[in-house]
């Protein structure tokens, strides 16, 4: 493994390489997480891939200083400053990393070969997440209760006493939430990946038309990523999707094979 960073702008990219393949392989992480929640997959796939894993802003070791949101021309532009060589990539995502790669594939279609997502965000609209980091009001409204929790956890409290959300929901919200620099975390990083939007009807043409294979991997036990958010691509042409006796926590040693797969439909 190597830890590596690249000088953007005014702002510090950390990225890992793992594995020296003749093949490329992009990797984005979850919320919360860095490059080396990939680094058990060297082994595996180091032979055939070189992967290249970089650490969002706000995640890991990367300084973003920027004002401007980070946007899917500056992951564009990182990547390709990283591997210089721009030849055909894939790419394997998870969660929050999933957002991000179907705006990839979205944009950036003739450059990819497979994208391979493990209980992708980017699925469905979130109203929350929209009022949060599409509007003026209620990002301001966000970056309060940041600061100022109180009234949220008694709402939380509340519809939890009345299951209104389940459990797991309500246990994932308080890992973010409770501690004061997880909130300014969450803040910083939603606020700034708010470009990263893609639009699935676009994508599911895409992969029909320039023969993109877009493969999916969700838990069946999974209470964040619902597999049936996934319906749009029920059927639809190069697209896969596989559900598996598990969560949310899919990037882990145990599901290797599961995650090979991916790549190689």
């Amino acid at each position: 493994m190597q830890q590596l960073s690249l000088a953007y702008k005014s702002s510090l990219i950390n990225y890992y390489v793992f594995g020296n393949g003749s093949e490329t392989l992009l990797c984005l992480h979850g919320y919360g997480e860095d490059g080396t929640s990939f680094h058990f997959l060297e082994k595996h796939l180091g032979k055939n891939y070189t992967l290249y894993a970089i650490d969002f802003p706000f995640h890991g070791a990367t300084l973003w200083n920027e004002k401007e949101p980070f946007a899917l021309n500056d992951l564009l532009t990182i990547f390709y400053s990283i591997e210089p060589q721009q030849k055909k990539f894939s790419v394997l995502a998870y969660s929050m990393g999933g957002r991000a790669a179907f705006n990839m594939l979205q944009s950036a279609p003739g450059k990819i070969n497979t994208v391979a997502l493990v209980a992708p965000d980017g699925l469905h609209l979130n109203f929350w997440h929209w009022i949060t980091t599409q509007t003026a009001l209620g990002n301001k409204a966000f970056a309060y209760t940041m600061k100022n929790p109180g009234w949220f956890f008694f709402f939380l409290n509340f519809v939890g006493k009345l299951k209104l959300f389940n459990k797991s929901v309500i246990k994932f919200v308080h890992y973010y939430l409770d501690d004061a620099e997880e909130r300014s975390q969450l803040y910083k990083r939603w606020t700034c990946m708010r470009k990263i939007n893609p639009d699935l009807n676009a994508i599911k043409k895409i992969c029909a038309e320039k023969n993109i294979h877009l493969n999916l991997l969700f838990g069946k036990y999974d209470r964040i990523i619902l597999s049936k958010r996934a319906a749009i691509f029920y059927n639809a042409k190069n697209i896969s999707i596989e559900v598996i006796e598990a969560g949310h926590q899919l990037l882990k040693e145990k599901y290797t094979k599961q995650l090979m797969a991916l790549l190689n439909r």
